[in-house]
């Protein structure tokens, strides 16, 4: 009878696939029916069973899920030549139920309606619109970073501890959520990952928990970073699975925080995706803006720079390109390239609005 429930768990594997490979054809039914409807439920579910708790609870989800692994393949190493067949019913079954579970409690939203059409933005802008709205963003990066330290050559450094960040996150999600409610975040759950180190050689900086739903940011990077990367996974959280829609949505939860250092960090965020598009379309013109910039926000651009330069090894490309090809298998066809259309909303988002 286990045998057979085995080998049951193994064909809806399959079913699984076919299924979601037609999936990405009803984004309207995921829109409505799971991303605002039944993934509510069991994100604040989890959130709340698990957001009080001081540590990633994920993080040791995983570490003991890795140890048992190692344990099992080591006492079934002999089974495995010997009895191969039922072997791979116990891989396939299990991966069966963690597959399931990864798209119910989370994943399902890799397939919903794109962000643009739900706010009604075009997709689409022209160099000149870009050129505008960069000059707009360098104009209010520069008057937040002289208002913070009183002179523009030098950098920001945020006062605040990181847990003391995590804390601060919610008021900029709750001034959004008066304008689209279903950008409320309650309850909260951010928690700095114990796997810091791995993640920073692998170059990321940060990740949800899909299992647990908990906002899991890198422990080493700067605080002047921290406000956006923590509003970026909130953005998951909330059910945004694109990295472009993540980005732009944490960008704008710390730019419409009440905090000046929330705000700086949410600027300069947008300003430099905006400058790398801007020297990809024209280099001449990158050049002649660069100069307006205070060199306070390039110090702080160069410091984030220098961080990930000294923890480059030949190992990050390869997690990069896993990545990739995740992306790309859970209906993001861009891969990583699709971060830069995070541009595309943003300047569409501000055609018509003040900074």
């Amino acid at each position: 009878m286990r045998k057979n429930i085995k080998l049951i768990l193994v064909i809806f594997f399959g079913i699984q696939l076919l299924f979601l490979s037609q999936l990405k054809h009803y984004p309207e039914f995921i829109e409505q029916f799971y991303s605002n409807g039944l993934y509510v439920f069991l994100s604040k579910l989890s959130r709340y069973i698990s957001g009080w708790i001081p540590f990633s609870v994920g993080d040791l989800f995983y570490t003991f899920g890795g140890i048992y692994i190692i344990k099992w393949l080591i006492s079934n190493r002999k089974r495995i030549i010997k009895d191969t067949k039922n072997w791979l019913l116990d891989v396939g079954s299990t991966l069966s139920i963690a597959y399931f579970a990864f798209h119910i409690l989370w994943a399902f939203n890799y397939y919903r309606q794109p962000l643009y059409k739900s706010l009604n933005l075009e997709a689409e802008y022209s160099t000149e619109q870009l050129i505008s709205f960069t000059k707009r963003l360098i104009e209010k990066s520069n008057q937040l970073q002289f208002q913070l330290v009183k002179n523009d050559t030098l950098k920001v450094e945020s006062p605040y501890t990181k847990p003391e960040i995590f804390n601060k996150v919610e008021n900029g999600y709750k001034s959004l959520a008066k304008v689209y409610p279903h950008l409320e975040y309650n309850p909260v759950s951010i928690k700095k990952s114990i796997y810091s180190l791995p993640l920073t050689y692998m170059g990321f900086s940060g990740y949800i928990n899909p299992f647990t739903n908990e906002a899991q940011v890198n422990g080493l990077i700067s605080t002047y970073k921290y406000p956006t990367t923590s509003c970026h996974e909130v953005a998951h959280q909330l059910g945004y699975a694109a990295e472009n829609e993540a980005n732009f949505i944490g960008s704008l939860a710390a730019i419409h925080n009440d905090d000046l250092y929330f705000k700086y960090s949410g600027y300069t965020f947008a300003l430099r995706y905006c400058l790398g598009e801007i020297f990809r379309r024209d280099p001449e013109v990158y050049a002649t803006i660069l100069p307006s910039i205070n060199k306070g926000i390039l110090i702080n651009y160069q410091e984030s720079q220098d961080f990930w330069k000294s923890y480059e090894n030949p190992i990050e490309p390869i997690f990069e390109k896993t990545f990739d090809n995740f992306l790309k298998a859970n209906n993001q066809s861009a891969g990583m390239k699709s971060y830069s259309y995070v541009v595309a909303l943003l300047v569409n988002y501000y055609e018509d609005k003040s900074l």
